[in-house]
């Protein structure tokens, strides 16, 4: 089992990191040979910095098109982030100040994680317009986040596993040296699941998150007097 869940990760980590890297690729050489900014838009590149930074951090688009939708939304990336940075204790050795510091709030970050989830999940089962637009997919994604979120909160407080087994377990796979794991059925869900995330983000939905940087809509100032606006493509065959 210590063999295959290591293998499991090392293919994992390269599906998700060579398919991500694509799609950057892809995203950052499609042409966009139209000023699209939605309106009002900044007419400054530090306007456009400012917008994108109220869109990453704080959903400013979402907040202003419904706001319990925004609420839940927010919960759970937020939250996500933090659940992400405490787990970074298993990766480090010594563990880094600032992640020791966030350890107490990292676990209620992953209830807040959880109730965000189900939010999400209820509003496409329960939202008529919402449930109408919803393809088995979306249903299937948030299935695996509320499971990660739910194996990961049940270690916890319910079923408690080795965690020093487990640092050692990743420890080892970043120094290539696969080091035994314990055999918790939860566990092994936890990392499964894990693994199914890294292997299908590059091919799903979840690449919202790199694309919104390489949306013309947000990204690009409101200019076009000033400036004319000309694709890379396009200039070539003006030459």
């Amino acid at each position: 089992m210590n063999i295959l869940i290591a293998v499991l990760f090392y293919v994992a980590t390269l599906i998700f990191v060579v398919g991500l890297l694509q799609r950057i690729r892809t995203y950052a050489s499609t042409p966009a040979p139209l000023k699209i900014p939605t309106t009002p838009a900044p007419t400054t590149t530090g306007g456009v910095v400012l917008r994108m930074t109220r869109e990453v951090v704080f959903f400013e688009s979402l907040f202003k098109a419904n706001l319990w939708t925004w609420a839940l939304g927010w919960a759970f990336h937020a939250s996500m982030a933090l659940v992400v940075l405490r787990h970074l204790r298993y990766f480090t050795e010594p563990v880094w100040g600032w992640v020791a510091f966030i350890q107490p709030f990292g676990i209620y970050a992953g209830i807040t994680m959880l109730l965000g989830l189900c939010g999400l999940w209820a509003r496409r089962l329960f939202v008529e317009r919402i449930r109408y637009i919803s393809t088995p997919s979306d249903h299937l994604m948030l299935l695996l986040f509320i499971g990660i979120a739910a194996s990961g909160l049940t270690m916890k407080f319910i079923a408690h596993t080795d965690v020093i087994a487990v640092k050692g377990f990743f420890l080892g796979l970043m120094h290539f040296s696969i080091q035994p794991i314990p055999a918790d059925t939860i566990l092994v869900l936890h990392l499964l699941s894990v693994v199914a995330l890294l292997v299908i983000f590059p091919i799903s939905k979840l690449l919202h998150a790199p694309g919104v940087f390489f949306s013309p809509t947000r990204n690009q100032t409101d200019n076009p007097r000033e400036k004319r606006h000309l694709s890379a493509w396009a200039a070539k065959l003006e030459k």
